[in-house]
């Protein structure tokens, strides 16, 4: 047996059926809130990200320039390092009997070894060269010479001193490098004035 309230009525039925499509409603509605939030976050991650990646390569660019501020100044005092070693050389050694002469060129050595000092105290170091494997990084071949001292494709002479700041070079060696000597032309039979019999 049926009573009333067991029975729906069509109007009820379609308030019922508006009523599930509302709670279906908000579910529907979430879908592209989520996608925008997923979107936000990664669109956050990917911002903080690249504000890390800006923060280190500043990091790195301010380590440098604190490295590397020196460098031009460096470079003009290598030209004073050349000129007193070229004072030094330029003594003979019968000059270097004189008394005077001895002690001035005492006080440009001095002076000299205090600026490699001075130099190495921030970082400058002077290029390895004779007799080392010629390395176009470090050296700047002027010219090839044979040599049987030193073998093929090492310096075999120095003619500038290079110089390293820290790991960056701030001039190259100018040098000459060893080649092998150049074999002898095998020796004509007979004397060269005669000829030779046809």
């Amino acid at each position: 047996m049926t009573t009333e309230t067991d029975t729906v009525s069509p109007q009820d039925a379609a308030a019922m059926a508006e009523e599930a499509v509302d709670v279906k409603a908000p579910a529907a509605e979430l879908d592209p809130r989520d996608a925008e939030i997923a979107n936000l976050k990664d669109q956050l991650l990917r911002a903080h990200a690249e504000t890390e990646n800006v923060r280190r390569r500043l990091s790195r660019e301010r380590d440098d320039a604190a490295a590397y501020a020196v460098t031009g100044f460096a470079r003009d005092l290598l030209t004073v390092a050349d000129n007193l070693a070229r004072a030094v050389a330029a003594v003979s050694a019968e000059a270097r009997g004189d008394a005077a002469v001895r002690a001035l060129v005492d006080g440009v050595e001095a002076t000299e070894r205090e600026l490699h000092r001075v130099l190495q105290r921030h970082g400058v170091e002077r290029v390895e060269a004779v007799g080392r494997p010629l390395d176009p990084n470090r050296h700047q071949a002027m010219t090839e010479v044979e040599s049987d001292e030193h073998p093929a494709g090492h310096v075999a002479a120095e003619f500038m001193a290079g110089y390293m700041l820290k790991e960056r070079l701030l001039r190259p060696a100018l040098v000459s490098v060893a080649k092998a000597r150049a074999a002898t032309a095998p020796e004509q039979a007979g004397n060269p004035g005669e000829t030779q019999p046809s």
